[in-house]
This record gives structure tokens, sequence and C-alpha cells, in this order.
């Protein structure tokens, strides 16, 4: 596994969240970014955090694979930072220049605003994508959507699109950062200049990585003829997905987690998120 790109990668392990029924998993992660969203003050978010940490703890994966797994975006987080300490208003003003007022309220919101995005990545990160292989995730994903296919809808062939996407996510970062390597030394600069030059200088970089996508595509659909691959229908499984007990039980976890941070944010005090 490269580490350097570890957002949509699988890591080993055998952990209980490894171990997992991966459509258990799926639900899970569904039921838990409704949990993010659900906290809404600073008590709230606490229990998420504390939630988010014990998950990681479970797992076994370094803090350092969640971390840099939170580089994609990056400059989201900080753009809504940004966006939220200048028009967000409340009652304590901190900074007031000419048409600029920065609000204590402001930096709180912001400060929530951005632990969510960290926890609905890490989070869902851990219970999902770092956990699940993507075989087991497309096995998931057809299994869960099967009834669909009872009105002609292509369950099988969606869910491994969905899969093939998540998997060359990571592939497509780490060949773009090669690509960007190969420019800058022959002289191309991406961070000087206007934004307009900026822009620019990134054309030399996208017609490489749109000829390498087609050709990784084109030698994927290559490999998926070869092995004689026709669609989902009349396939069998080598392994059969069996729910456990447990697997019901870490889907309640998560319900009762909402049900706890609606809770909390009925009755407890402090500051709440602005949206």
């Amino acid at each position: 596994m490269n580490f350097d790109v570890a957002f949509g990668q699988y890591c080993e392990g055998t952990s209980l969240l490894h171990r997992l029924d991966p459509r258990a998993k799926i639900l899970m992660s569904l039921f838990y970014i409704v949990d993010v969203f659900l906290a809404k003050n600073v008590f709230a978010f606490a229990v998420l955090t504390a939630f988010v940490v014990f998950l990681i703890a479970l797992s076994g994966i370094n803090m350092k694979i969640i971390l840099r797994g939170l580089k994609p975006v990056l400059f989201i987080m900080i753009f809504t930072a940004v966006i939220n300490i200048f028009w967000y208003s409340g009652e304590t003003v901190l900074v007031s220049f000419w048409i600029i007022t920065i609000y204590l309220e402001g930096i709180y919101n912001a400060l929530l605003i951005v632990l969510r995005v960290v926890l609905l990545i890490a989070g869902t990160s851990v219970i999902l994508t770092y956990t699940t292989t993507p075989l087991s995730l497309t096995d998931g994903l057809e299994r869960l959507l099967s009834p669909l296919a009872k009105i002609k809808v292509p369950v099988h062939e969606f869910a491994l699109m969905m899969t093939i996407a998540l998997r060359f996510i990571p592939t497509l970062i780490e060949e773009t950062g090669k690509i960007m390597d190969a420019q800058k030394a022959r002289g191309a600069a991406f961070t000087e200049g206007s934004l307009v030059k900026r822009v620019k200088a990134l054309i030399p970089v996208l017609v490489p990585l749109f000829a390498s996508s087609f050709r990784r595509a084109d030698e994927l659909a290559t490999a998926m003829e070869c092995r004689c691959y026709r669609g989902g229908k009349g396939r069998t499984r080598m392994h059969v997905l069996k729910a456990t007990p447990v697997d019901v039980l870490a889907v309640l976890v998560i319900i009762l987690l909402g049900v706890a941070l609606v809770l909390i944010n009925n009755f407890t005090g402090g500051f709440a998120i602005g949206w």
C-alpha cells in the first residue's frame, strides 16, 4: 500500500471492523453520515469525536494513514472555515475593521464545521473503505440492492462500477502527482503567477491524466473480457455473505449513537453549530 495516498485504499487487518459483514458496514456508514449531521453542539461533537477515536483504535489502523487521507479535502476545510469566520455573525465581536467583522461565534462555528468534515471522512473511511476489500464492497452493495433487480435495474453492474471508481481514486491521485513532478522537472510552475496562469499550467497535466485513465480503462476491460466476464447474470459466489448477531449489534450501535446525539442536543447547552 502507498501510505502517501491513503484515501480510498484498503488496509489489511484482522480487527472486529475488518471481520464485519460488508452489508453491515455499508449500513453503518449511511447511519453514521446521518449521525454526523445530527451533532449540533460542542458536547455532541465531543461524543462523536470520542466514538471515532474508539473506531480507529478498534480497527488498528495507524493514525498517520487517517491524517493522510484528509489531505484531498484540506483546501475544502480551509475554505469552509474562512467563509464561516468572515460571514457568520454573533454577539461577541473580536475584530472590526472597515467592512470586516469577526465574531467569536464565527470562529466556534468554523471549528465545528471543520471538525464535522474531519469526523465525516475519518469515520466513514474507517468503517468502510479502510477495512473492506473492493471485492467485499461489491458483494455487499449488490446484495443490499438486489431487490431492485426485480424491476430490471442492473444492480451488479452498478455495484461493480462504484467499486472500480472507488478503487481507482488513489491510483489517479498518485498518477497526478507523478505527472506534475515530471512537468516540474521540465520547468512547469504550478504555484507561480496569477490564477489564470496557474489554471493554464494544469492543462499539460490533465491531457496525459485523461490519456492514462482511458488506457487503464481499456486494459481493465480487456482483462475482464479475457476472464469471460459477461455481467452479473448467472454468476455464482465463492464466498456467500452471512450476517451474524455481531453485525446486527454493530448497526444498532450506530443507530443508538444518533439517538444519543439528539438527546445531547436537546438537554445540554453550549454553543450550537449554525448549519
